[in-house]
């Protein structure tokens, strides 16, 4: 069975929209994940630890047969080939791909949670979801991401960058 989810992308490590277009074409390529829609890329302030250089984010929409877990590995295997390594919390990555939503399912698992459990509170999560799917629904807070994006007390700075055409996938 095919599953509609939301994963996000940035980083702030190199040629940041070089890496993003490398970690969208991996997936891509795995043949069980379609992308569907792709949200502009959008400049942001990093949250956390404030003293690296700022992201690019944005937020595809992907059909996949995988399950949450099967994905959530996927994307986690796409950051390593991308060149990611870990860090430290909130640090700078060269990619860093998560599981926003995934239908409408809830998980709570100590390594897979599901919706992301910060989602809500990111303006560089919500601004670029809300460009591709205003109404995408938080089966928590019962509320559209364009809810969520209009309740977000404080948001870190955002800024447009420029989309990315099909052609680059």
């Amino acid at each position: 069975m095919t599953e509609t989810a939301f994963i996000g992308f940035g980083s702030n490590l190199g040629d940041k929209r070089t890496n993003c277009l490398k970690g969208l074409r991996d997936l891509k390529a795995h043949g069980r994940v379609r992308i569907l829609r792709l949200s502009s890329l959008w400049r942001t302030e990093p949250v956390g630890f404030r003293h690296q250089d700022w992201f690019l984010n944005g937020v595809a929409e992907v059909a996949t047969e995988l399950s949450p877990r099967e994905l959530l590995g996927l994307l986690k295997d796409v950051e390593r080939k991308v060149g990611r390594k870990e860090t430290f919390r909130w640090g700078p990555r060269v990619l860093d791909l998560d599981l926003l939503l995934y239908g409408q399912e809830v998980i709570q698992e100590e390594d897979l949670q599901v919706p992301h459990p910060r989602l809500h509170q990111r303006a560089f999560v919500l601004v670029p979801l809300v460009e591709i799917a205003p109404e995408a629904y938080h089966p928590i807070l019962g509320k559209t991401a364009r809810d969520l994006l209009e309740e977000l007390q404080d948001p870190e700075e955002v800024e447009y960058f420029g989309p990315i055409g099909e052609e680059e996938l």
